[in-house]
């Protein structure tokens, strides 16, 4: 409380003497006594004042008036104790009135009680009074300052606070083991990391036993508890920290983190990681593996090609590609196509024998096969015959049935190479040279295949080139009435005219860009074309336009048409669009809508190469064509009796479905006759006319007007 400071001079009233002997001795020992009494008053931490019984101020120290900021002059000696009160009042220190500070001291002052209270200043500052009566009347007040030992309670209050809410809320356990290695803190998720009671590890456990005590409940799997706490403490005195996976009995995984503190001892975390680690092996296998097959993926294959190579023993490489595969995913969708594959990539791994064989996917269709331990050329010889047998025999799924086949190049380590790379590509070239002279094959790589590999390159770079330079070019082929010996129409044949490979055969670039999925650009422009050109034809000459499964299955087929048809102004009724069975073969929405869109708009649609197929008969009653056109493979042979009786029951059938009848390749009279006896409606070959340009059909056109007009 408020009160004044100390003043020098003696507390005992001077008394007169009238000797100077003892007297004066007696008056300098006061004086002595009263001002070591005054320096210890003054020198202490603490603020202090007294008061007499009369509740006057007798004495204090500077302290005093420094914690109340008071002032000097106003608290002095004989000052009453409320007078000090209203003064804190006055200057702001207090925070209550004087009225109700003296009426809390008040009872204690009364009392003669000894007393310890708080008083919090208006500036927030908290200040502790001990309050002490004197036996004569009075009494003594010790004040002291606490606000930043207050503070610092407050922080390290809720310092514990926040530590004990972080080891309660950690997802990881914890464990804080003394400099001596006994566990001083354990967490809440320790124990239910461990499904276990808090009576199961008590505080003051060592290392040792706890390790012991997780061994005998059941939780980690036994090990080595000395050669463990051993490894710890070694790497703890080292000032190392350290991280491991501890596998418990249960099946999970916890990751374990052991670090050293400042002050000696150390924290070790646990945290659950059985379903990231699952994760991670799911991650690491797909990114080595094909997702839809299972099988190593070609990084995969690679390291083990390396580590195989690191072995210097014997093996064969193998290249494998589906034959026909293309046709089976256009004809019965992707889902089909996946099935499929994953058939095949069992079938593979049946197919090889020794169980250091490695069978990878590369995508797509594409395969490749590991055989260790060849003897010689006659093992991967066997091996890519057991494939192709295995691998050719159908598919059956969900009433269907599949066929494909299968190409194999074969590499032999160390006779065709020495490294992966070299292996693979020269693999890859036999591969190439197998199909490039038949389906379902296997060629051993041979010195100059490269040159093949490279002639293939290059005419997909000159393909890919030839578009911009409008290197393509169309002529058209005559179609025949053969009842009134009339042109009725002309199909469109795509040439191209290569500045450096000069004329380039249909047979060998169409089936390249079908590959390289250029077809649908091709086909486009050729589209656009043809009925520009049919624009200047007579109103009723048709245009018959090939068309691939790749164009329709693009999505955006059915507007190519439309907008070709608008561009040029040919009537819908004057297109015919000649489709093969591999588009019909296809049942998808998508194929079914786009055809039945644009036959709605009057568009003719043509069954090409009629009767190659497995069942051609049954696309006619899935979907009605406007033609046939009898593959020109019967025509040839119409001089023989079963041919002739094909074409006959083709034509037939024709003339019951009401669908016209177009026969291909008619090169001599005779069959033009037999083919007109037969009923047959139209012909389209060499002895109708060559594939000629447009300048040269519309010549024909308007000779074959004048001739009617003169006839």
């Amino acid at each position: 409380m408020p009160g004044a400071h100390v003043k020098t001079g003696s507390v005992v009233g001077r008394r007169k003497t009238s000797g100077v002997g003892p007297a004066r001795q007696i008056a300098e020992e006061l004086r002595a006594q009263n001002e070591r009494f005054a320096a210890a008053v003054e020198n202490m931490s603490h603020g202090l004042c007294m008061f007499d019984a009369d509740e006057r101020m007798i004495i204090c120290n500077r302290n005093y008036i420094d914690i109340f900021s008071l002032d000097a002059k106003v608290v002095k000696p004989g000052i009453r104790f409320l007078d000090i009160l209203q003064h804190s009042v006055d200057i702001g220190i207090a925070s209550q009135s004087a009225s109700e500070l003296y009426a809390i001291r008040k009872p204690y002052i009364d009392g003669a009680k000894a007393s310890t209270y708080e008083e919090i200043l208006s500036d927030g500052r908290i200040v502790v009074i001990s309050h002490r009566p004197i036996a004569v009347g009075g009494w003594v007040s010790i004040y002291e300052d606490v606000t930043e030992e207050r503070r610092a309670e407050a922080e390290l209050k809720e310092q514990y606070r926040r530590f004990d809410a972080a080891l309660a809320n950690m997802s990881q356990g914890l464990l804080m083991y003394s400099a001596e290695g006994r566990l001083i803190v354990r967490n809440q998720r320790f124990l239910d990391l461990c499904n276990a009671k808090a009576s199961d590890f008590t505080l003051g456990m060592t290392h040792r036993q706890m390790l012991d005590k997780l061994i005998r409940l059941g939780i980690f799997a036994p090990l080595e508890i000395d050669v463990e706490v051993g490894k710890t403490k070694a790497r703890l005195d080292a000032g190392q920290s350290h991280a491991s996976y501890r596998e418990l009995v249960d099946g999970r995984t916890l990751f374990v983190q052991r670090r050293p503190l400042a002050g000696g001892g150390w924290v070790a975390t646990f945290e659950d990681v059985t379903e990231r680690r699952r994760t991670e092996e799911r991650m690491t296998h797909l990114a080595h593996h094909d997702t839809l097959t299972n099988l190593p993926n070609r990084s995969m294959f690679r390291e083990k090609l390396d580590q195989a190579l690191g072995e210097a023993k014997p093996l064969a490489i193998l290249s494998l590609d589906l034959d026909r595969f293309k046709a089976v995913n256009d004809t019965f969708g992707h889902p089909a196509g996946d099935w499929l594959l994953q058939c095949v990539a069992k079938r593979l791994q049946h197919a090889v024998r020794s169980s250091k064989d490695v069978v990878a996917r590369f995508g797509g269709d594409e395969f490749a096969v590991i055989q260790s331990g060849t003897r010689s050329a006659a093992d991967a010889e066997k091996l890519a015959k057991r494939i192709v047998e295995i691998v050719g025999k159908p598919y059956r799924d969900k009433g269907r049935e599949m066929h494909v086949g299968v190409s194999l190049g074969i590499a032999l380590y160390p006779g065709d190479g020495h490294d992966a790379d070299t292996l693979l590509t020269n693999a890859d070239m036999a591969l190439y040279r197998g199909k490039s002279e038949g389906r379902n094959v296997y060629r051993f790589f041979e010195q100059g295949m490269d040159a093949l590999m490279r002639e293939r390159r290059a005419l997909e770079a000159d393909l890919e080139a030839a578009l911009s330079r409008r290197e393509f070019e169309l002529d058209f082929q005559p179609i025949l009435d053969i009842g009134s010996g009339k042109i009725v129409g002309a199909e469109a044949l795509m040439r191209w005219r290569s500045r450096s490979r000069g004329l380039v055969s249909p047979e060998n670039f169409i089936a390249v860009a079908e590959e390289t999925g250029l077809i649908v650009q091709l086909g486009d422009w050729a589209l656009r074309k043809a009925c520009n050109v049919a624009a200047n034809w007579p109103p009723d000459m048709r245009m018959a336009v090939n068309v691939s499964a790749a164009q329709i299955k693009s999505g955006g087929f059915a507007r190519s048409v439309i907008s070709a048809l608008a561009f040029s102004g040919l009537p819908a009724n004057r297109l015919e669009l000649e489709i093969t069975e591999t588009v019909m073969m296809d049942e998808s929405d998508a194929v079914l809508k786009t055809l039945s869109q644009l036959r709605g708009l009057g568009v003719r649609i043509a069954l090409d190469d009629f009767g190659t197929g497995y069942s051609s008969l049954g696309y006619l009653r899935r979907f009605p064509v406007d033609k046939i056109k009898i593959d020109r493979s019967f025509i040839r042979d119409l001089d023989k009796r079963d041919t002739a009786a094909i074409v006959r029951t083709v034509i037939g059938l024709g003339a019951e479905l009401g669908i016209t009848v177009t026969a291909e390749g008619v090169e001599t009279e005779a069959q033009l006759d037999t083919l007109r006896k037969a009923g047959c409606g139209e012909a389209q070959g060499f002895l109708i006319g060559v594939p000629a340009k447009a300048a040269d059909i519309s010549r024909l056109l308007r000779s074959q007007a004048l001739l009617r007009q003169s006839g």
